[in-house]
């Protein structure tokens, strides 16, 4: 059996775990949007507040870390393009390349605020049922009459559902590799053919399986959801967020 992964929901007790999921949607949505334009000092400041909240709701960063081992991967890539490309005063040169500080500065601002993007995203995850997000996304988009509500809240529950399995895959499909002696092949693209196609194989055909199991309970989209209940609790912690986001945006 696959371990389970750190994108899963932890069962709790705590505030954000019993805050309403339609009020965790716009926090996260308020966050986001104040971060693409935060600074040093702002993202300082939200990097305080999510040390915080990881110690208050007791997760598990190390093995988090290292399931986005990837996504750390693209991040290298993104700070090296822009401190290769952005024009400013050089640090350093090597032939035809020139790391500038205004490029070193920019890197890490992107960086910095792409990775605690993501970290808001996985506190969402960790503190929300799959099904709390589908009810929340539901209620959201019911009164736009162009959008299919139920269907579009249908397909990002499974695709919430799908972030652990994607995950168990892709460690199952690693130690099958291992056991085959395919990472002692000195060929990168040789390893991630052979790991990528039979990884893409196994999700489309837990997909597959997915929508036989759903039809064969006659599934549609008219059920009834989970019913929300906003309180006292979650109307004060949406002004608190949005003075967070304001200071964010004037720091």
């Amino acid at each position: 059996m696959a371990e389970l992964t750190t994108f899963h929901y932890y069962p709790g007790h705590s505030t954000l775990h019993l805050l309403d999921a339609r009020f965790k949607l716009v926090f996260m949505i308020l966050i986001s949007i104040a971060s693409l334009s935060a600074g040093l000092a702002a993202l300082g400041v939200l990097t305080f507040v999510y040390a915080a909240l990881v110690l208050y709701i007791h997760l598990p960063l190390k093995p988090a870390f290292r399931e986005l081992r990837y996504f750390f991967v693209l991040i290298f890539f993104i700070f090296m393009a822009r401190a290769l490309t952005t024009p400013g005063t050089p640090v350093f040169e090597f032939f035809i390349f020139s790391v500038s500080r205004q490029g070193l500065y920019q890197g890490v601002l992107v960086c910095w605020r792409l990775l605690l993007i993501t970290l808001l995203g996985l506190f969402l995850v960790a503190t929300t049922r799959s099904s709390e997000i589908r009810s929340a996304v539901e209620w959201f988009l019911t009164p736009i009459r162009f959008i299919p509500g139920k269907r579009v809240a249908t397909m990002i529950g499974l695709i919430i559902r799908f972030i652990p399995l994607v995950f168990d895959q892709a460690k199952m499909t690693a130690d099958a590799q291992k056991a085959r002696g395919v990472e002692l092949r000195k060929n990168p693209v040789y390893r991630l053919i052979k790991f990528t196609i039979p990884l893409i194989r196994r999700i489309f055909e837990d997909a597959d399986k997915l929508v036989l199991a759903m039809e064969a309970r006659c599934y549609n989209e008219d059920r009834t959801n989970i019913g929300l209940s906003s309180s006292r609790t979650d109307w004060l912690a949406l002004l608190m967020v949005l003075c967070l986001a304001i200071l964010i945006t004037a720091l």
